[in-house]
Parts: structure tokens; C-alpha cells; sequence
């Protein structure tokens, strides 16, 4: 004959009410970690994925948080099997967090080579402010200059702060849309076109700077605005990604006499990638097909999480702006800042641009 029910809860320190709770905690580890799980597959699994999906890994790196809360639900319910399985969850997410996998060492900023501070910003159909941005580039003695969604506003509120006594040449082709952009220099800028099939022109140009030995140093910059993945807007985008992953390639048979074999060309590519390291697409475009891969400064300079995107609402931020070299070209000194009326951060650092010989 058994036990009554009520005896026999008290001596297995089990009651019913404590049953209750922790099916709650689990069920919270289940809602936590599934929508996680579902877009970790989508994370893992280079396939041409729904707009919604794409939108939604800009935003990964912040899955740790509900994934690490999952972990403590789980345990909180005494399932070891749950517990086990958002923490492999957990574990995926930290690896994705601080291992991208395309960081490759740059070269030491010192010896031979010019030094040139560089900074990107896209201006949000001109609205930046331009007062600012031409203190930025004063305060951090910046040398190259490129600017997104730039507008016929912002070219004359950019001269009339200034920027001409800064950096006096200039590439531009402002537009009333989200379509224009400009680079400005402190040194001679030669245009070398712009990449073809795109939706928003990203003009390229070939940059000469005096190196410390009398000679000259050269530098292939293109200033980079994808269409972003909204809107119809996804094939698109995956068209100019992949546009771009081939300009390394251009570039290094564009020299090819006049370099060693097997030497990469100095090249920049910057500006808004509107894509992260989430993305297959832009894992692919930074891997350039091995042969001829380029480096995330702000990853070898181990700042490949700090946002700059969207830095005008109260939203977790995500990295879409970036600064692509080649691996000869050595970098220092990243940094974001905001500047009010765009969106997004402005971008700066510190290169080193390898002169020839």
C-alpha cells in the first residue's frame, strides 16, 4: 500500500508547486532558444536566404543575450538536457562573437610607407552635420575623406565649414537621392571610373602620397555604398557584394607588371557595406576568394563589434560601415564617432600605405 500523495511529496522534496515553477523556467529556455537556434542554422548555413532573414543576422552578434538568459532558465528548471543544449547554443553564439575567421595579422604601421588617416561617412541623404564633420577631420588630422548619400546641400555646407582648406581635392557627384558621393584628399586624387551594374555609383580612384624616403606611395580607394536589403532590394545587394569581392583581383592584374609576384596592390575599399561578418555574403567579399583576401581594420584592430548602425535610435547597434585594405597596408587608431543628423558613425583610422621598391 502506498503512501498518500501529500506524504509522499514532502519526502521526495518535491511539491506540486514547485513543479509548476520550473516548467515555467523551462518553457522560458524554449522560447528564448529556439528563434536563437532557428537563426543560428540561418547564421551556419551559406544558402540565398529570405530579405527578413538577411535583415535579422545584421543583428546576431546580440543573440548572446537571449541565449545566455536561456542557459539560466534551463538550469533554473533542473533539466540537464536543456541546460546542455542552450548552453551549446550559448557557445555557438561567443564563437561567432570573437571568432569571424577572416582576421588576418597586417604588417607593423611602421617603416617603409606613407601614413594616412582615413575616414567614411554615410551622411543620411545629407543631413549630417557639416560643421562637425570638418572638425572631425581637422581634429584628427584626417587625409582622405569619403562621404555616402552626399547631396548638393552638404556640398555647400561642407565649403562653407571649411573643408576645401583642409583637403583641397576632391571627386564628387552629389545628388538629391541617397545616390551621390565624394571623396576628398589632402593629396592628388586620379579617378580611375566607377563600379559598373550598381544601384548607388561608387566611384574608385587612385591616390598618391609622398613617402618618408622622397619617393611616392599609391593607394586604389573605392568609395563603397551597397543597396541595402530591404524593399526588393536583396538581389541587388548580393550582385554589388560580390562586384566588389572581384575588385582585389582587378587590381592585382591591373599592376601585375609592376610588382612582385604575387604582391597585392594596396587597396582600400570603404564606406557602408550595409552587410557584417553575419552575412555569407560579406564573408565571402572580405575572403576575396583567397587568392587575394583583405582585412576589416576595425577587426585587426579588435573593434569588429563596436556599432555604427542605427546611432539615432535606441536599438541595438550593428556594424554595417567598414574599412577594407589590402593585406600589405598597415592600419592603427580606430575609432567611431557620432555625428549628429546621419544615422550612421563616422569611421577613422590611422594606415600605412607600403611605398614601392
Amino acid at each position: 500500500m502506498g503512501l498518500p500523495h501529500g506524504v509522499a511529496d514532502r519526502l521526495s522534496g518535491t511539491t506540486r508547486a514547485g513543479v509548476v515553477p520550473r516548467r515555467r523556467w523551462l518553457a522560458a529556455a524554449g522560447l528564448l532558444g529556439v528563434p536563437v537556434a532557428g537563426l543560428s542554422v540561418c547564421r551556419a548555413v551559406d544558402l540565398p536566404w529570405p530579405e527578413t532573414v538577411v535583415q535579422l543576422l545584421s543583428f546576431t552578434p546580440w543573440l548572446v543575450v537571449p541565449a545566455g538568459f536561456s542557459v539560466l532558465c534551463a538550469v533554473a528548471a533542473r533539466r540537464p538536457v536543456a541546460a546542455g543544449a542552450a548552453a551549446a547554443l550559448l557557445a555557438l553564439q561567443a564563437a561567432w562573437l570573437f571568432s569571424p575567421g577572416h582576421a588576418r595579422p597586417l604588417p607593423p604601421a611602421g617603416g617603409r610607407g606613407a601614413e594616412l588617416v582615413t575616414m567614411s561617412i554615410n551622411a543620411k541623404l545629407g543631413r549630417a552635420d557639416a560643421g562637425e564633420i570638418v572638425r572631425l577631420v581637422r581634429d584628427h588630422g584626417v587625409g582622405l575623406l569619403a562621404l555616402q548619400e552626399y547631396t548638393p546641400a552638404l556640398e555647400l555646407r561642407l565649403e562653407a565649414a571649411g573643408i576645401t582648406g583642409e583637403l583641397p581635392y576632391r571627386i564628387s557627384a552629389p545628388a538629391k537621392d541617397a545616390s551621390g558621393g565624394a571623396l576628398y584628399s589632402r593629396f592628388p586624387l586620379q579617378s580611375t571610373g566607377t563600379l559598373a551594374g550598381t544601384r548607388f555609383p561608387m566611384a574608385s580612384a587612385r591616390l598618391e602620397l609622398p613617402a618618408p624616403d622622397g619617393g611616392a606611395a599609391l593607394l586604389e580607394v573605392t568609395n563603397v555604398h551597397t543597396r541595402a536589403p530591404v524593399g526588393g532590394g536583396l538581389g541587388q545587394w548580393r550582385r554589388e557584394l560580390a562586384a566588389l569581392g572581384r575588385l582585389p583581383e582587378q587590381a592585382a592584374a591591373a599592376v601585375a607588371g609592376r610588382q612582385q609576384a604575387g604582391q597585392q596592390p594596396p587597396l582600400l575599399l570603404l564606406g557602408d557595406f550595409n552587410a557584417g561578418y553575419d552575412h555569407a555574403e560579406f564573408r565571402r567579399l572580405v575572403s576575396a576568394g583567397a587568392a587575394h583576401p583583405l582585412v576589416d581594420v576595425a577587426t585587426a584592430q579588435g573593434a569588429r563589434l563596436v556599432p555604427t548602425w542605427p546611432m539615432d535610435l535606441p536599438l541595438p547597434g550593428t556594424t554595417l560601415d567598414h574599412l577594407l585594405t589590402g593585406p600589405s597596408v598597415g592600419s592603427t587608431d580606430f575609432a567611431v564617432h557620432r555625428v549628429a543628423g546621419t544615422d550612421h558613425a563616422v569611421v577613422v583610422a590611422t594606415l600605412t600605405i607600403p611605398a614601392p621598391g
